[in-house]
């Protein structure tokens, strides 16, 4: 029973929780209150009833004294008993003139004259009379050896009890179910903005996440509810915010790899096209003059090269990518100064037709590097100046050291980038000249593989072009150890 009740409690709604509490204190309060209340009042009137019974058994003391009876006014429904105590005898009762005075049983009375004849203070008891009730007893002693026992009824005093706590149960009722009522709508008001959010929360859930949206439809933007609630709404919010910045790196990235998908599967076909091609033709040619033979495997291999470097690049790229997992780089301590030289040497001797400057810097410079990585950095740099620049077009590359970072910078005096494609020459497959063949143009992997190992050795490449100038800067930082010769 317990159990299914904590379990009909714990299905409320908040309010519905908050209210019926409230209700439940209150209660609790008004019950202590009316506890006090009537326990005061019962004790006052019985104070107030004693002090009747005491002034009334003055007067009466000196009616026995004077006549030796009871006489003069009388209190209605009040008994009276006059008893004579012997000091070696018990108390012996009087009988009064008017039989009215005296209830059918008399033992409580003559008990509390026994009781009184041994007493130096005047008794009071609250005994209950077969027949009459409930009464209030009072002895005194008129004169040594003489008792005077009166009795009050309660029944004023019971009735002006209940009717108090009629009126008490009926007032805490009214101000118990008022409480509840008006507490419940207060507090359904207060927690409004918890609805609210709640609302946009199941808004937000039956919002298609799989959809590529930037952001979520939904805001908890209504105000109000005070501090704890305003903080609560902040951190909802925010809690949005984030989301809609994990949606969009995530279709970002979803983006990017059906791009990614499709220009690898584009930049495969062809090699693969020409190999099977090459093939046939080998396969038909097979029987004809060697010099034939020879020409159409020199060109599958240089198809089947092409496709290796292709996949090459592109293990590349995944492995950078997974850095958390996998380490690609084997970094030594090197000299970025020679790797600078011995790139533009291998420049010199395959593109003759562009004349190269070194540009002056330091004589050494030791940098913990992996040399491989950032020779392949370098020759992409230097092959790509000279891919898409004119014959005869100037082209420099140097070396030079400040605020802690080592800076290769590469030149080239050609016609430029335009500006629509400077932030996209580093994404993979991307060509500026879309209408260049790709064996001169390249798989367009070169500048972004190059960006991905300057990241892993914890640089940045910087692009600046213009007509006449096109400017890529690879920056390193120098680490511990690094040494420098003017």
């Amino acid at each position: 029973m317990i159990t299914r009740c904590r379990r009909a409690y714990g299905r409320l709604r908040l309010g519905t929780r908050l209210a019926l509490g409230v209700g439940v204190l209150s209660l609790a309060v008004f019950a202590i209150v009316g506890t006090a209340l009537t326990t005061y009042m019962r004790d006052y009137l019985s104070a107030q009833l004693d002090t009747q019974l005491a002034q009334a058994q003055i007067a009466q003391s000196r009616s026995i004294a004077d006549y030796g009876t009871l006489s003069g006014k009388k209190y209605y429904s009040w008994f009276y008993a006059v008893y004579d105590v012997p000091r070696d005898g018990g108390p012996e009762l009087r009988r009064p003139e008017d039989p009215a005075d005296l209830p059918d049983d008399v033992e409580d009375f003559t008990a509390l004259a026994r009781a009184q004849a041994v007493s130096h203070t005047e008794l009071l008891r609250t005994e209950h009379l077969r027949g009459v009730g409930d009464y209030r007893l009072r002895a005194c002693e008129v004169e040594p050896g003489v008792v005077l026992v009166s009795a009050a009824p309660m029944d004023d005093i019971d009735d002006t009890v209940r009717r108090l706590i009629t009126v008490q149960v009926v007032a805490f009722g009214l101000a118990l179910l008022g409480l509840v009522v008006a507490g419940r709508k207060m507090l359904r008001r207060g927690l409004k903005p918890l609805s609210d959010m709640a609302s946009t929360a199941h808004g937000i859930a039956s919002h298609n996440l799989a959809e590529t949206a930037a952001r979520l439809p939904l805001r908890a933007d209504k105000r109000g509810g005070g501090p704890e609630v305003e903080e609560l709404r902040t951190a909802f919010n925010t809690m949005l915010e984030h989301i809609d910045d994990s949606l969009a790196v995530r279709a970002e990235a979803e983006q990017r790899l059906r791009r990614f998908v499709a220009d690898a599967s584009h930049e495969l076909r062809t090699p693969l096209m020409s190999v099977r091609g090459y093939a046939d033709l080998f396969q038909y040619a097979a029987a004809n003059a060697p010099e034939e033979r020879d020409k159409h495997l020199a060109r599958l291999r240089a198809e089947a090269a092409r496709m290796g470097f292709l996949l090459d690049d592109l293990l590349l790229l995944a492995r950078l990518d997974a850095a958390e997992v996998e380490a690609p780089l084997r970094q030594t301590e090197s000299d970025l100064v020679e790797l600078v030289e011995h790139a533009a040497d291998a420049f010199r001797a395959s593109h003759p037709d562009r004349p190269l400057t070194l540009a002056p810097g330091p004589d050494a410079l030791k940098l913990r590097l992996d040399p491989q990585r950032i020779r392949q950095v370098l020759d992409n740099l230097l092959t790509n100046a000279a891919v898409h620049t004119p014959t005869g077009t100037a082209v420099s590359v140097g070396v030079s050291v400040g605020g802690g970072q080592a800076r290769v910078r590469v030149a080239d005096a050609g016609p430029g980038i335009p500006a629509d494609d400077r932030d996209r020459v580093f994404d993979r497959f991307y060509r500026v000249d879309k209408a260049r063949s790709r064996d001169r143009g390249g798989s367009g992997l070169g500048l972004s593989v190059a960006r991905s190992l300057v990241r892993a050795h914890g640089g940045t490449i910087e692009l600046s072009s213009e007509p006449g100038a096109t400017v890529f800067t690879v920056v390193l930082p120098l680490r511990a150890g690094s040494l420098t010769k003017p």
